[in-house]
């Protein structure tokens, strides 16, 4: 007959009561953390691709106000998903985006794409990034309280 040998169950104890953490875990608030983050990163990707007004200095006007008018919406949950708007209410912002017809319509100005382009890039890192912090949350369960 085999012999099965000693078993510790202290271990399983330990991952036991480790699991009963993670089920504590507010998982609302992590996913508003994370809607946060990947906002952040938006809005960092599109405030740098937005372009700057140059005017002569002689005109005492100054650029960048279409730059500065990007914001973040507070976030809101609709069902299982997490929404945070980011606009920029400048009245020109969408002529600038998508493109627009020249003084005289006859001729067309390409748009920027500067949100559309910087949504793009998120949604390709997107998965990493939430995958981190979810790595970041489950080190900081299993690791924090040996």
């Amino acid at each position: 007959m085999a012999k099965w040998g000693k078993v510790d169950y202290e271990q399983f104890i330990k991952l036991q009561k480790k699991l009963q953490q993670l089920e504590k875990i507010d998982r609302d608030q992590f996913c508003r953390d994370v809607a946060k983050e990947l906002a952040a990163r938006l809005l960092a990707k599109v405030i740098k691709r937005t372009p700057v007004g140059e005017y002569p200095p002689q005109s005492g006007v100054m650029g960048g106000t279409l730059r500065r008018g990007w914001t973040a919406e507070q976030i809101t949950k609709i069902g299982n998903i997490y929404q945070i708007e980011i606009i920029n209410p400048v009245h020109y912002a969408s002529y600038v985006e998508y493109g627009h017809r020249t003084r005289d319509h006859k001729g067309w100005v390409e748009g920027r794409f500067m949100l559309t382009i910087s949504e793009q890039e998120l949604n390709e890192r997107a998965p990493i990034i939430i995958e981190r912090k979810l790595e970041q949350l489950l080190k900081g369960l299993f690791e924090g309280g040996k």
